[in-house]
C-alpha cells in the first residue's frame, strides 16, 4: 500500500488540481481539524465541489485525524479516535491512489509528518509531495 501527502499552503487551486492529475491521485483526504481557508477553494465545501468537478474524490477525517488537539497530536495518537481515523484511512488508501492533505506545504510542519511515520509503521509507502 502507499500514499502520498500534499499541503495546500500558498499554492493555488489550479495548480493543486494539476499536482494531484501529475500523481494520479483520486482521492483527497483531508485532515484539517478545521477545514477552512483564506483562500475560499480550499475551503470544506468548495473543495469537495472542486474536486469533484475534476473527478478526484474528497475524504474529510478532520474530526479522527485533525490536528491541534488537547495534550498534544503524540499523546492524541494513543487514543482509540485515532485509530479509527486510521482505520478509515487505510480503507480508501486500499481503494485508491489517495493524498493525505493539510495546509502546511513542508510535512515538516504539520501533523501529518506524525500520521505518515505511524503508516509506515504499519508497512505503508508514504511519499511527500513538495
Amino acid at each position: 500500500m502507499k500514499v502520498y501527502t500534499i499541503g495546500y499552503g500558498g499554492r493555488k487551486i489550479e495548480s493543486f488540481i494539476s499536482i494531484l492529475r501529475k500523481y494520479g491521485i483520486t482521492a483527497v483526504v483531508d485532515v484539517r481539524r478545521f477545514p477552512k481557508s483564506k483562500d475560499p477553494s480550499f475551503s470544506r465545501e468548495m473543495l469537495e465541489r472542486i474536486l469533484g468537478e475534476n473527478g478526484i474524490k474528497y475524504y474529510f477525517l478532520g474530526e479522527k485525524l485533525g490536528g491541534f488537539v488537547r495534550g498534544g497530536y503524540e499523546k492524541y495518537m494513543e487514543s482509540q479516535n485515532f485509530r479509527e481515523g486510521i482505520e478509515m484511512l487505510l480503507s480508501i488508501i486500499r481503494g485508491e491512489v489517495a493524498a493525505i492533505m493539510c495546509k502546511e506545504k513542508n510535512v515538516k510542519y504539520c501533523h501529518r509528518r506524525l500520521i505518515s511515520n505511524y503508516l509506515e509503521g504499519l508497512g505503508v509507502k508514504v511519499t511527500h509531495i513538495e
